[in-house]
Formats: structure tokens, sequence, C-alpha cells
């Protein structure tokens, strides 16, 4: 295709004498100099509030509404890009009456919002992804709509589009999804975080009730950002039975665990078998105070500060001991020995004296007790048994605290401990061995 030179050289004729016509028009200075004295108007009333507004002249530390007058103390900087939009805004409206044109105005004006939404982006939004999309979506699409060219693009964005069947998916719909998705869902989430927070301080219902209405409110708030979705994009709702089929294929096939885990959580809610706080111990022995209970998977909490995810699928199929179910008492044994020139008859109630001394010993469901074991080759077997109500953790080490009374009482009352004779190990069996020689 051979360029025309004759028809550009006639358009930029054309443009020049508009540019002309502007440059010599009472109107185009009028605009100029409207738009250099809102500008100084504007950096005047900004100096002017940094310095009388006492939130604005200096970082407020206290009071009942610190924490919105800091905010608005970090917008300092926010202040002057906003008196001049609303200046402009103002004189644009004068220009239009007294002029009979605004163009000028107009422009500056827009040129001073999208100079503040680039301030205010970079102001508050911190995350690099949403800051990043602001950036390159929002402004162009706040420049195409201040100029006058967003009908265009949208047009434009339309007409781009992937066409199979009666399935259409337009450029222009694929950024309306990411923009109102993002939108939607995270103001789900920070709403889903508000509502769940509220619930779990409701002390007067049970904890597990709580938990399930949490989790009811996470489940109901997704589904309903996501049909809204569907309705802000205009996609036909019908669609979600075609959809529904294509996850039930997916859950046959690939899904099924993920379903199991999913309906296991549900069970767990439901039958209250476990809830927040129980101390689990699992089937390979690992242990832990339970945090959450979430969807697809719950969270134990060690006592070295370590987080197990178990699915929860292995709390419906596996052995699992609850120690807190419906009793948070557990009762505990410390064995201990004495050698045989101690009256014995002297023993347990020394040793069941000192262990209600200890913090944490309970009187009920039963009193401590000290029984005599067994008797040995060297020494003779204890065991001092007592109830407490909790875990013998890193927190309450109950076992250890007992293992100091019962060494403080009979060193108090003179009485010796013997340390339990050795097992005696066998490389083979001694019978076996007996056979072998026969």
């Amino acid at each position: 295709m051979m360029i025309d030179l004759e028809t550009y050289k006639a358009m930029a004729q054309s443009w020049l004498q508009i540019l002309l016509g502007w440059l010599s028009s009472p109107q185009f200075y009028a605009q100029v100099g409207a738009i250099l004295a809102c500008w100084l108007l504007a950096r005047i009333l900004a100096r002017t509030l940094l310095a009388r507004v006492g939130f604005l002249r200096e970082e407020p530390s206290e009071g009942r509404l610190a924490k919105i007058l800091r905010t608005l103390y970090s917008c300092r900087d926010l202040v002057q890009p906003l008196l001049l939009v609303f200046a402009l805004a103002v004189v644009a409206q004068i220009a239009d009456q007294t002029l009979g044109s605004s163009f000028l105005v107009r422009a500056a004006q827009s040129v001073a919002l999208i100079t503040l939404l680039h301030s205010a982006i970079n102001r508050f939004l911190k995350h690099p992804l949403v800051n990043a999309g602001a950036r390159w979506i929002g402004l162009p699409a706040a420049a195409a709509y201040a100029f006058g060219y967003m009908p265009s693009v949208v047009s434009g964005l339309d007409h781009t589009a992937l066409e199979a069947g009666n399935l259409r998916i337009s450029l222009l719909t694929i950024i309306k999804a990411a923009a109102f998705g993002g939108a939607l869902f995270w103001l789900g989430r920070v709403s889903s975080r508000a509502g769940q927070s509220v619930i779990r301080k409701q002390e007067s219902v049970d904890i597990q009730t709580r938990e399930l209405a949490a989790k009811g409110l996470d489940l109901f708030v997704g589904c309903f950002a996501g049909l809204l979705l569907l309705n802000l994009l205009g996609i036909d709702l019908s669609i979600l039975a075609v959809f529904s089929g294509a996850v039930g294929v997916g859950l046959g096939f690939g899904l099924q665990q993920i379903a199991s885990n999913f309906m296991s959580g549900l069970i767990i809610l439901l039958e209250r078998s476990l809830k927040v706080g129980d101390f689990i111990e699992l089937e390979d022995g690992r242990s832990g105070h339970l945090k959450e209970i979430n969807m697809r998977q719950s969270r134990l909490g060690t006592f070295d500060g370590k987080d197990i995810m178990v699915p929860n699928d292995r709390f419906i199929t596996t052995r699992v001991i609850n120690w807190t179910h419906a009793d948070p008492r557990q009762r505990y044994e410390v064995p201990f020995t004495v050698t045989y020139d101690t009256d014995l008859h002297s023993v347990p109630p020394l040793i069941v004296k000192a262990l209600l001394k200890i913090k944490g010993v309970l009187r009920a469901p039963e009193m401590p007790e000290c029984a005599l074991k067994s008797f040995g080759e060297t020494s003779v077997a204890f065991t001092a048994k007592f109830w407490v109500e909790g875990i013998d953790d890193g927190v309450n080490s109950y076992t250890s605290d007992a293992l100091f009374a019962v060494w403080d009482a009979l060193k108090e009352a003179g009485i010796a401990m013997k340390a339990p004779p050795p097992k005696i190990q066998y490389a083979t069996a001694p019978v076996a061995a007996k056979k072998a020689k026969a």
C-alpha cells in the first residue's frame, strides 16, 4: 500500500490551522491564565491548611480518633492535588458560561485527576500485584475516560473476542472479570474475616457452634461473591448446570480426595467429635492442640511451636485420641522406688501430702494416692497417682512437679531411694540357647 503524502500533508495543515487559531484566540490565553490561577490558589490553600489544621501539622499520637487522624496525616501530600482538581472543576463551569469553551481547563483537570490517582495508588495500595494492576490498568482507563476516549476503547476491547460455538469471551469480559472479581473477593475476604471474628467472640455460644457458623459464613460469602460476579459479567446462570456436571465428573476422577476432606470437615463440625482447643493425639503418635478446623484440613499446634496440617478425612478413617473431648481432667502416674529398710506404711501418707501441695492437683474425681506396686530384688516400687485439669505440656509440667515433690518429701523424711535393677538383655533367648547346646 502506497502512502498518500498529500493526505497527511492536508491533515497536518488542518491541525496547524486549529493550533494557530487557538494561539490567536483570547479564550486560549484566558484558560491558560485560569489554570495557572487555580494552581497558585491550590498551592496557597494547601500550605495554609497544612500549617493551621492540627492533625495535618503534627502527627497525632493519642486520642479516640488517633488512628483515623494518623491516616489523614499520612495523606498530606494529596491535599494540593485534591484542591487543584476541585478548583479546575469550578473554573471549567465558569469558563463554559463566560468564554463558551473550557476544553483546555478540562484537559488540565483530567491531568490533575490522573496525578492525584497515581499518588493515591502509591500511598494506599501496598500489595505489589494490586499496585501494578491499578497503575497499568486503572490509570489508563481513568485517562481514557477523562479525555473522552472510553467509548472507543470499550468498543475495541469488546470486538477483540474468542468465539467457539455459542461461547464468546472478549478481552473486555476478561478485564471486567479480573477487576470486579478481585474487588469482590477482596471485599468478601475482609467481610468474612470480620464476621468470623465477631462470631468467635460470642462466648455464650459453645465453641463448636461458633466454628460451624464461622465456616458457614465463609462459604456463603464466597458463593455470593461468585454469583454476583457472574451477574455483573452478564453470564447466564444456567451455564452453572453444565459447570456442575463437569465438576461432578472431576470429583469422580481427580477430586475425590478433596471432596472427602471437605465432607469430613463438615461431619466433624456437625458431629462435634473434635473442637478447637482439644488436645489430639494422632495414630502415628504426633500430638498437639487443635487450632483450626478448615474445610479441607485442620491445624494442630505442637508444644515445640510447629503446626501439623492434617487432612480432615484422617480424623474419620483413622484412630484419633481426643484427650479433652468430654472432660479436660487427666490422671497421671509417677513411679519411684525405696529401699527395704524403709517403713513402707509411712510412705503413702507422706507422698499424698506432698502431692496435695502441688498447684493444679485436684481432689476430685479422686484424691491423690500412693500405691505399692511391686517388690523387687533390692527395692520396693511405688506409684503416685493424681488428677489435674489440663495436659502435661511445656506450660504445665505436672509430672515433673510431682517427681520433685516425691524427691523432696522422701529426702526430708530421711527415706533413701534406689534405682530399679537394670533389665538383662539376652543376645538370644536362654531356652533357645540350651536347645541349641543340646
